[in-house]
């Protein structure tokens, strides 16, 4: 059974979203703080984890690093905080997706959902090479310059779309799309935190960025610069 970590200081609000992924399914483990839900992390390893980000104890965001320090597993995070830093700065740290409180249990849901699916996916047999770049979407994994690069799903669905069609320009609307077209809402500041943080993990200079190009008022493509 899928398990996930819903981390929330509110008991009215982690009861809600625990009962709604409880009847979706889903195995649900809880945490109400910064220390907890490192520890929870640790000793249940979930799927999926639906983190707060105003967390008493640690920061929801130094969780995000915390975890991410050794884990690409899927985060979606559930917070009151509207400001657009802190989306872009959830985002730069890893996280997947992100919803604003007051929020709908079953769209909250269907997140999840869709989330798991673009970790889940398999293509067959698509293996992708284009220069130093390789692919391998089956097993969701990236080799630049024959060193395996970790990326967190919706980073992988981002790259896995872009290599697939070397040379065509995506605007960001369709590269949401392509992340199943749930994440933030038309968000499309997250497609460029997205892409900052691959090109980072690929090793590309901020200047002269590999790979991953902008195409200036229109999105990004894929390329052996």
């Amino acid at each position: 059974m899928t398990t996930v970590l819903v981390v929330d200081d509110e008991p009215r609000i982690s009861g809600l979203v625990r009962d709604y992924l409880d009847q979706a399914g889903f195995r649900v483990v809880e945490a109400a703080d910064g220390p907890g839900a490192i520890e929870a992390f640790s000793r249940h390893r979930p799927d999926l984890i639906v983190l707060d980000l105003g967390l008493p104890g640690v920061d929801g965001l130094d969780v995000i690093r915390r975890i991410r320090a050794s884990s690409d597993v899927p985060i979606v995070i559930l917070s009151a905080r509207t400001d657009e830093t802190d989306r872009v700065v959830g985002l730069e740290l890893g996280a997947d997706d992100y919803v604003v409180k007051p929020f709908g249990p079953k769209e909250l849901v269907a997140r999840v959902r869709a989330l798991l699916r673009r970790v889940e996916s398999s293509g067959a047999d698509d293996v992708h090479r284009v220069g130093d770049v390789t692919v391998d979407v089956p097993k969701m994994r990236v080799v630049v310059k024959g060193d395996e690069v970790e990326l967190t799903p919706s980073e992988f669905q981002l790259v896995a779309t872009l290599i697939a069609q070397p040379g065509r320009v995506f605007t960001r609307g369709q590269l949401l799309d392509a992340l199943h077209g749930v994440s933030f809402e038309s968000y499309e500041r997250a497609i460029d935190a997205h892409v900052k943080n691959i090109r980072r993990k690929f090793g590309s200079r901020p200047r002269e960025p590999q790979y991953v190009l902008t195409v200036h008022g229109v999105g990004y493509k894929f390329t052996d610069a």
